[in-house]
């Protein structure tokens, strides 16, 4: 017998009592269930019937963007700014393998996003059908978990592990593949309020005796020095990490992940470590004597070579929610598993409950002001040549406080997080790990649909945002105002830093012959498009584009192409093997 389709309209279904109804229909009840009330996605052949239901359902937004790997982007970004799960929508085969590049990219990052994907009928699984692949397979290494629903009975609570697993412990993405033969199918829908997972515990506390070790240790040190990466930002731990520092009286550096975790404007931050972090953040990471790592990874582009780190003695926090982050690749002396925001609330009450500290730091802070005496960040200007440099600091000077800044990958992204001044977290929205060109404008779109009143700017290059400009398309559809700054230097402009400095100089294939007349291209989308080729251009054009809170601005800025983003440690060299500018 054909069971009746509940007409979703009417609102949210009643999770209360169990109804029947199709899956696809209990997909948008689960969604609206977890507080989703927004989609990212492209719809196609195995998707049909959840689009059906969605079209059903005033409650549910669905965001159609012009390639799958947007859609994860945007949904990747939304999860970012507000710390809530991202949902994105394709369909099988080709739009399983589109998304695999936003999949990852949120893996990297320890992002919660759920990813649900459409397949073909689970009677014709493994018969090489119209549009069909392995997505469980092909998505397995770069996912938190996955599922392959076989049944209308194991949806509901499929889904709900899905969002749990997403958001608890180290986030992440989840994906959810759903047969067409299941979304059609019919079943009573009962969906659970809480979920638990008997092989899946994440560990929240931090062990008592690693604390009050950790705690003893800070409480002796001579050099002390905080670390913090993303899982603070993750955690919510901000407010702790400043007031640990203030207890500690510590310097912070914040990695690329963490940039707002601590304000710019406070005395003990002494800037990002790293590869492109400033002189005196990675000569204090290698001279402290207790280094806390909260959240952090100890990543090659924060530690450089790790023989060369590992080589100098230093006591060692390392907090982290996730156990297998730990030791990875630098042995802690204090491995404490947990989440950052508890377990810097328990460091915090042992310190305070410890006499006060009879070391002198005078000496460290000495140190400290020295090593910025070499002013690494500064950069020469002619009046002449627009320095990236100087785009970045202006921007950060005009934009108001609640500006989120969106940023794609390459040196602008280098110069966004060296020149621009975050003083609270989440105003950072970039991709760490993987490094994803093209993830800029769809990020901002993602965060601008969250919080529709702030400016919500995407730092650009004109390598990057070729990968996925037709979602200004996107933008002019859903009314999507972002700032688009593009510091077009003509080059993929890392590329061609690192075969300056690494193979003498020969630019292969790093130099853009054709490129398109960006404020043309804009305009055609229906947007604004400036172009900017003088420094005295800079900050009036800027001024403009905050201005238009009603109008997606694209500022095509043609910055000097020969400008190279220092510091820098080279390939495989350590953090003592920095090169400060041009002549070392």
């Amino acid at each position: 017998m054909k069971m009746p389709t509940p007409d979703l309209r009417a609102g949210t279904p009643n999770l209360a009592m169990p109804r029947q109804m199709r899956g696809a229909e209990m997909i948008v009840a689960a969604l609206l269930a977890e507080g989703v009330h927004t989609v990212w996605g492209y719809p196609g052949g195995a998707v049909l019937p959840i689009y059906d239901a969605i079209a059903r359902h005033r409650g549910l937004q669905h965001m159609l963007v012009r390639h799958e790997q947007a859609a994860v982007h945007a949904a990747d970004g939304y999860a970012r700014a507000t710390g809530e799960v991202g949902v994105a929508l394709v369909t099988s085969g080709p739009g399983v393998t589109n998304a695999v590049t936003g999949i990852a990219t949120a893996y990297f990052d320890s992002i919660p996003i759920v990813v649900l994907s459409g397949n073909v009928p689970t009677s014709m699984i493994g018969e090489d059908a119209f549009q069909e692949c392995d997505t469980v397979g092909i998505t397995r290494p770069i996912v938190k978990h996955n599922f392959l629903v076989s049944d209308i009975g194991s949806l509901a609570v499929t889904l709900k592990k899905a969002f749990h697993l997403a958001r608890t412990g180290r986030p992440g993405p989840v994906l959810v593949d759903i047969p067409k033969d299941v979304a059609l199918a019919s079943g009573k829908f009962d969906y659970p309020e809480k979920i638990d997972i008997r092989s899946y515990r994440p560990a929240l506390d931090g062990h008592e005796g690693q604390i009050q070790h950790a705690a003893q240790l800070l409480h002796e040190a001579r050099r002390p020095y905080l670390y913090v990466g993303g899982g603070a930002v993750t955690a919510g731990a901000s407010a702790a990490v400043r007031e640990l520092a203030a207890l500690a009286d510590a310097p912070v550096t914040t990695t690329l992940m963490a940039l707002g975790s601590f304000p710019a404007s406070d005395p003990r931050f002494v800037g990002m470590p790293g590869m492109h972090g400033t002189f005196e953040a990675n000569r204090a990471m290698q001279e402290c004597d207790v280094l806390v790592a909260i959240g952090a990874r100890f990543d090659d582009r924060v530690i450089g070579n790790v023989a060369e780190f590992c080589a100098t003695p230093r006591e060692i926090i390392h907090i982290d929610i996730d156990p297998a982050s730990i030791g990875k690749r630098v042995k802690p002396t204090v491995p404490i598993v947990g989440d950052a925001h508890r377990v810097l609330e328990k460091l915090i009450a042992a310190l305070r409950q410890a006499p006060a500290p009879s070391v002198d730091r005078g000496d460290w802070w000495q140190r400290i002001a020295t090593w910025r005496g070499r002013r690494c960040l500064a950069y020469s200007r002619d009046g002449q040549r627009i320095k990236p440099q100087y785009v970045i600091e202006t921007l950060s000077r005009l934009a108001s406080g609640d500006a989120i800044i969106c940023s794609d990958v390459g040196q602008h992204q280098m110069w966004a997080a060296q020149h621009y001044r975050f003083e609270q977290p989440r105003r950072w929205i970039n991709s760490g790990g993987l490094g994803t060109m093209g993830v800029g404008l769809p990020y901002a779109m993602g965060v601008k649909h969250a919080f529709p009143e702030r400016d919500v700017i995407a730092i650009t290059g004109d390598g990057s945002i070729q990968m996925c400009i037709q979602e200004l398309s996107t933008c002019k559809q859903y009314d999507l105002p972002v700032k688009i700054v593009c510091l077009n230097n003509g080059y993929l402009g890392m590329v061609r830093q690192l075969q300056h400095v690494g193979y003498d100089r020969r630019y292969s294939q790093s130099y853009m012959e054709a490129l398109p007349d960006f404020p043309a291209l804009a305009r055609a989308y229906g947007h604004v498009g400036l172009s900017v080729r003088a420094e005295a251009e800079v900050e009036p054009a800027l001024h403009e584009a905050l201005a238009q809170k009603t109008r997606t601005v694209f500022l095509d800025i043609h910055v000097d192409g020969s400008e190279n983003v220092w510091p820098m440690i080279p390939d495989g060299r350590g953090l003592g093997e920095m090169l400060l500018g041009e002549d070392e």
